[in-house]
């Protein structure tokens, strides 16, 4: 078993910034993918960013140039860097992570709330 608890979201202007949190109980960069997703009310939830076991990391189109994905090992910590923030961002914004080798095996975090308001 493995337990994320997803942190950093809040309130913030449009064009500010945020960086999101995502701690494990434990060690899993070596053997799990790692995905940004966010939902949004009434619609689908969607992969924002993501992150794999050798450190490759992509993003969606909506977000690129603007999310920043990366990790710390020795923490076991996934980041989620959002600049230039948008009204349309606003959403709960979960971390996944899925086993390399098993990709049965998933796990999600309880989400972490990001309202872009004025």
């Amino acid at each position: 078993q493995v337990q994320l608890v997803e942190s950093g979201g809040g309130l913030v202007q449009p064009g500010g910034s945020l960086k999101l949190s995502c701690a494990a109980s434990r060690n899993i960069f070596s053997f799990y993918d790692i995905g940004w997703y966010r939902q949004a009310p009434g619609k689908q939830r969607e992969l924002v960013a993501t992150i794999t076991t050798g450190g490759s990391t992509n993003v969606a189109d909506s977000v690129k140039g603007r999310f920043t994905i990366s990790r710390d090992d020795a923490k076991n910590t996934v980041y989620l860097q959002m600049n230039s923030l948008k009204p349309e961002d606003t959403a709960v914004y979960y971390c996944n992570i899925q086993h390399r080798i098993w990709p049965a095996v998933v796990y999600w975090g309880q989400g972490t709330q990001v309202i872009v308001s004025s």
